[in-house]
């Protein structure tokens, strides 16, 4: 159900030290970052992410002004990301970002965002290439 989450954290560095050594028991290591952002996972897939101030690597159709809280769940495939934008704007979502294909993640992500009404920033995404 979900694919991951991103906590908001005061000091970049040191909060991926604390989570380097805190998550090495679980066999979680970083796998990917983008500025002060940096995934945590496993077999190169990040699910847990951490980062501070605001993030430089989304592209322009996020906006300054994101809620400390990202959630994304899993669509399995990309109609499923389509029909989650499409009811969650009907339920007066905001949009922070339209279906479409975010390659700075990879070729194949394909993600929507919507803000909520207390403004937290929650994603579908499906991680397979067109069918």
């Amino acid at each position: 159900m979900i694919d991951h989450i991103c906590l908001v954290v005061r000091d970049y560095a040191k909060s991926k030290a604390f989570y380097t050594r805190a998550l090495a028991p679980l066999g979680a290591e970083i796998v990917m970052e983008f500025g002060a952002y940096g995934g945590f996972g496993q077999n190169k897939k990040p699910s847990f992410w951490i980062g501070g101030g605001p993030p430089s690597y989304w592209d322009t159709t996020h906006k300054s002004g994101a809620s400390p809280m990202h959630i994304a769940f899993v669509a399995k495939d990309r109609a499923t990301v389509d029909a989650f934008y499409a009811a969650a704007m009907a339920a007066g979502a905001k949009d922070f970002g339209p279906p479409g294909v975010r390659k700075e993640y990879h070729p194949s992500y394909y993600g929507a965002f919507v803000l909520d009404p207390d403004g937290n920033d929650v994603e579908a995404v499906c991680h397979l290439p067109p069918a």
